[in-house]
């Protein structure tokens, strides 16, 4: 008799609520959502809409689904997320709210094809968190951290083909010393490319430990900060092998071309460099870009966002004391306030093609 797989319908719920129970108590463990209470408040405010329909675009285990579902019944919620395993466990946490939510494998930056394909044409809010999750930090195997040995592999999404170690292996001097100091900001940068394409001729970077220790002999110590020398270094690679500031350029504007008015777009970032692309994005619809004087500001020039965060939001002493991790967070919101005017879509248009071919060209 061939072998038949139980269907969720085929299983005792008692079974089901344990088993969700299990996935739950070990997210908790390993995943703190940051500013979870302000995030709730800014994309659903009680004066939001009965049943919105939202996207969180970095799912996750879910933490922040999770409290958007339980802060609004009537929520629907179309959860992405690159990695397979974080979608799974978030899955399982989520089944009490099954009939809310939909998940989706796919990287935020696919945004309009995911949307598509479910038949949506527009939603009322989107959240993002961006960086790395506790689960990637913490498993070994992937590569991710400084502070334990594994493969230099590092993907979000292990379908795809290029992982840190490809990049150490094939990269140029020019090329390392750019990532290492535009994504890094690493002041040793050149220093160690250079480091890194002498050692690949003797011997493959593979391991984690083998670039920790190389960058330790690298740096001068009497110049090193706080912390593991090697920690800019593992950040810029990340970056790279992700794209993901070309995916942070990429998602912004096609949520904005797909947010209904009275939309939210909340972000969580925790990067400089990921801060300045929101801020810029979300300041080009908040202010009036018109000369002086004019008597009333003509329709295409009015603002579309409103700031409902009013600038960015940090973690408290306490929220950094319970979860470190949430140090350098920086939340931002804003409010689509009127339609986009034509112009103004078409810019966003182009800025999402300017993305992709940055995307591209990265592989």
């Amino acid at each position: 008799m061939a072998d038949e797989k139980a269907s969720v319908e085929d299983i005792a719920p008692g079974a089901i609520a344990r088993a969700a129970d299990i996935t739950d108590s070990i997210a908790a463990r390993i995943h703190r959502p940051v500013l979870l209470a302000e995030c709730v408040n800014l994309l659903l405010p009680a004066e939001h809409r009965t049943d919105p329909l939202i996207v969180d675009c970095t799912l996750g285990l879910a933490g922040h689904a999770l409290a958007f579902c339980e802060a609004t019944p009537g929520v629907r919620l179309i959860g992405i997320d690159r990695d397979q395993e974080a979608l799974e466990l978030a899955t399982r946490r989520l089944w009490t709210h099954a009939n809310q939510f939909t998940p989706v494998h796919a990287s935020f930056s696919q945004f309009d094809m995911v949307l598509d394909k479910l038949g949506v044409d527009e939603v009322d809010g989107a959240f993002l968190d961006l960086g790395l999750s506790s689960l990637q930090i913490d498993e070994k195997d992937r590569g991710f951290s400084y502070c334990a040995d594994g493969p230099l592999d590092m993907r979000m999404d292990v379908t795809q083909s290029l992982t840190a170690a490809d990049i150490l292996a094939s990269y140029s001097v020019e090329n390392l010393t750019q990532i290492f100091r535009d994504y890094g900001q690493e002041r040793w940068a050149s220093r160690i490319a250079q480091a890194i394409a002498e050692q690949r001729q003797r011997e493959p970077l593979r391991h984690a430990a083998q670039l920790v220790n190389l960058v330790d002999r690298v740096v001068p110590r009497r110049n090193r900060g706080a912390g593991n020398p090697a920690k800019r270094v593992f950040q810029a690679l990340r970056i790279e092998v992700n794209g993901e500031l070309d995916e942070l350029r990429s998602v912004l504007p096609q949520i904005a071309l797909r947010l209904a008015v009275g939309g939210r777009i909340v972000v969580e970032s925790y990067h400089s460099l990921e801060d300045r692309i929101i801020k810029r994005f979300f300041a080009r619809g908040s202010r009036v870009d018109m000369p002086h004087g004019m008597p009333q500001i003509p329709e295409g020039l009015r603002p579309y966002f409103r700031d409902v965060s009013h600038g960015a939001v940090k973690a408290s002493k306490d929220e950094i004391a319970r979860n470190p991790r949430s140090g350098s967070v920086r939340l931002r919101a804003v409010e689509l306030t009127l339609p986009l005017p034509p112009a103004v879509r078409n810019e966003m248009l182009h800025d999402i093609k300017l993305a992709e071919q940055g995307k591209e060209k990265r592989r």
